[in-house]
């Protein structure tokens, strides 16, 4: 059966981008009745703090070393994180924006799953190699700027770049992103954000 990951990023339920990655994944149902949903809630998915085992895992790896039995256990961890990835015929990614940026559990998320070995190699004649292979990827993103009309405040977005690179590294290169904003400020701007976005997620939903 194959399946959708859809990772969640927001600690708030009610948030705009949480709504829109349900109804997204909602009308993608619809349409791929046979689809597997794996949701992966990154506030409530027990990630492990990048300390100890498994960051010496990290270096034993680069280093050429076999692991040691806690090294071992940390970098299972990893693995099976990893493997939910690799797993999924289609990813969906709804976060917010956080400070510029993203929320501190989708870097650790990241900082986790991207391992030598794991999702990415070496070749010191060619360079870093991603290990996954590509797949469609939607990252919906709320800000309380509006990225989309340039009404952006004098704000930065540091986050789809810094997205799109850390996925292209590890192999992942078909990704879309869905701007949601405005989300904070007068009622009509955000009404008319969000009602657009949904309209345009539902769309994309029966293609993707």
């Amino acid at each position: 059966m194959p399946k959708l990951l859809h990772m969640i990023c927001s600690p708030r339920a009610q948030s705009e981008s949480a709504a829109a990655g349900r109804m997204f994944v909602e009308r993608f149902c619809e349409t791929h009745v046979d689809w597997d949903i794996d949701e992966m809630d990154l506030w409530r998915e027990p990630l492990p703090e990048f300390v100890g085992p498994i960051l010496d895992a990290k270096y034993a790896r680069i280093d050429g070393r076999n692991f040691s039995n806690a090294e071992r256990d940390a970098f299972a961890v990893a693995e099976r994180l990893a493997l939910r990835l690799a797993l999924a015929e289609r990813v969906v990614i709804s976060t917010p924006m956080w400070n510029f940026s993203i929320p501190y559990k989708l870097k650790q998320w990241i900082d986790v799953i991207s391992q030598p070995g794991l999702t990415f190699r070496f070749d010191p004649a060619i360079g870093y190699l991603p290990l996954l292979s590509d797949r469609p990827t939607l990252v919906i993103m709320a800000s309380g700027s509006d990225f989309i009309t340039g009404m952006n405040r004098g704000r930065v977005d540091m986050a789809t770049p810094y997205l799109r690179e850390a996925l292209r590294f590890i192999g992942i290169r078909s990704v879309q992103f869905v701007p949601i904003g405005p989300t904070t400020g007068p009622a009509e701007p955000i009404r008319t954000a969000r009602n657009g976005v949904h309209r345009r997620l539902g769309e994309l939903a029966a293609r993707f």
